[in-house]
């Protein structure tokens, strides 16, 4: 897929009209680093994203940071067809991020609140020599203090873990269960809601 840059005075114009990253693209893009990983390695437990940073129409503020923070060149972001293409010119020109059709072939798949979501068996599983290169999925959610309780449990969860989120498939807590089936194959998922994010690794198990 052809990423490049249009020709300068074009490139000139239309970074005229973008949105900002971070303020301070370092300690931003740190700050949402160690807030990720947070989140993935105590599951279920809320994390709040504090890096200062546009945020285009279309997208939560906790989505853009962790975009900002984890796409680059050498990492393919999915995102739904119906996503403005000013969310599509600002990932392009602040992360140089090659944006594709197939959620195959994405190392992020970026789920803005009322996009289609593609089922989770559609997504990068990984490779059994290397799990870890499978896909992330960032789904923004109505809410993640409402709906029915579930309990997680697994590696980095202390006995169980309550969880309640809204806003997503209907079935996706039957698509989690065979994800989790999988490992180490497998994706991971981050829920975001606003500024706020919560982890749920490919090893959490999830029970009504």
């Amino acid at each position: 897929m052809n990423t490049s840059l249009a020709a300068p005075r074009a490139t000139t114009s239309r970074a005229a009209t973008l949105l900002p990253g971070f303020a301070d693209p370092v300690a931003g893009a740190q700050a949402t680093f160690r807030t990720a990983l947070q989140a993935l390695a105590n599951p279920g437990l809320i994390q709040t994203i504090a890096g200062d940073c546009g945020v285009p129409a279309g997208l939560s503020h906790g989505m853009t940071a962790l975009l900002l923070t984890l796409a680059d060149v050498d990492t393919a972001v999915w995102l739904p067809q119906t996503t403005d293409a000013a969310v599509r010119s600002f990932l392009r020109f602040h992360c140089g991020c090659p944006l594709v059709d197939d959620p195959a072939q994405a190392r992020f798949v970026a789920m803005p609140a009322g996009g289609a979501a593609p089922p989770l068996d559609a997504c990068d599983p990984g490779d059994p020599a290397y799990p870890d290169r499978s896909a992330t999925l960032l789904i923004e959610v109505a809410s993640l203090d409402e709906g029915q309780p579930l309990t997680l449990s697994g590696p980095g969860i202390p006995g169980t873990r309550p969880l309640r989120a809204t806003g997503l498939p209907a079935d996706f807590w039957t698509q989690w269960a065979a994800n989790h089936r999988r490992f180490p194959l497998g994706v991971d998922v981050v829920l975001i809601q606003g500024d706020r994010v919560c982890g749920l690794p490919r090893t959490t198990r999830v029970e009504n």
